[in-house]
């Protein structure tokens, strides 16, 4: 199993599943680092409130995700399956898919998430927990590929700008933070980040968040996951709630997201990813 940085995986998760991280870049000011590894949530969030200097991302090279296809099959892999982020988001996908037609293709299977962040992880734990129970290249791939089209992701941010700055979402929708005081709710639909709600103030937009999480478990056994940018005590506070009122809530997971997404949102993100919980 191979992922990008920007799946945020809980911790220890990686290593329990055997499960490669190839990172993405951040650049902030002249100086470019490994996300996860030189640069660090919190130094992300300093940069963006003071704004001393630009942030910018860029995408992992195709070379970079051949070597550790190769590491993977040259250490005795049947084949690899290799999640990314959503393509309307980042070159990431179409790197890793040049990558698998260079060193084999029919061993190595490139899915777009259509998503980020646990929207992009539980499809990564899906397809690894069916690998690590002895799943073929085809289950383990089709596992991701389900997971991947039936998780919702929902988001909130404090402010449109980090988004609009790196086109991450259209013009019509950047309309919504111009009017005084609207807080906009977002979703993640076909890959792209799409609007989804107004609400007047931050408070009001959480805890609509919060309900609408709720509305889309259902009735179903979910996994849930969690996900800020300096902002661990809403985060905590969304979580509570969806304890309490998601009657089938299977396991719940709570994490800040690296500098990539961060980047691009901004500090004070609070997004949920829920995910139909595997079958025993």
């Amino acid at each position: 199993m191979v992922t990008d940085s920007t799946a945020y995986l809980p911790a220890g998760l990686a290593e329990e599943l055997r499960i490669r991280i190839v990172p993405l870049y951040v650049i902030m000011g002249g100086d470019s680092g490994e996300e996860g590894i030189d640069i660090t949530p919190d130094q992300l969030a300093a940069a963006l409130r003071e704004r001393r200097q630009r942030v910018s991302t860029s995408r992992p090279t195709p070379s970079s995700f051949a070597q550790t296809y190769r590491r993977c099959l040259d250490s005795g892999a049947d084949g690899v399956v290799s999640i990314h982020l959503s393509r309307e988001l980042s070159g990431t996908w179409d790197a890793a898919r040049l990558a698998s037609e260079d060193v084999d293709s029919t061993r190595v299977k490139v899915i777009d998430s259509r998503s980020a962040g646990m929207g992009l992880g539980f499809a990564v734990l899906a397809a690894a927990e069916r690998a690590r129970d002895g799943a073929g290249l085809d289950e383990v791939f089709r596992a991701g590929v389900d997971t991947a089209a039936a998780t919702v992701t929902l988001f909130y941010v404090d402010t449109l700008e980090f988004l609009r700055r790196g086109g991450r979402i259209g013009a019509a929708a950047a309309v919504l933070g111009t009017a005084l005081a609207v807080k906009p709710l977002l979703h993640v639909v076909d890959g792209r980040i799409v609007a989804l709600e107004k609400v007047r103030t931050a408070s009001k937009a959480i805890a609509r968040l919060s309900e609408v999480a709720v509305e889309r478990a259902g009735g179903r056994l979910v996994d849930v996951a969690v996900q800020h940018l300096a902002a661990p005590e809403r985060a905590e506070r969304v979580a509570s709630i969806l304890r309490e009122r998601i009657p089938r809530l299977h396991r719940m997971y709570i994490s800040e997201v690296g500098a990539v997404v961060g980047a691009h949102v901004g500090p004070g993100l609070i997004g949920v990813a829920l995910a139909p919980a595997p079958v025993c």
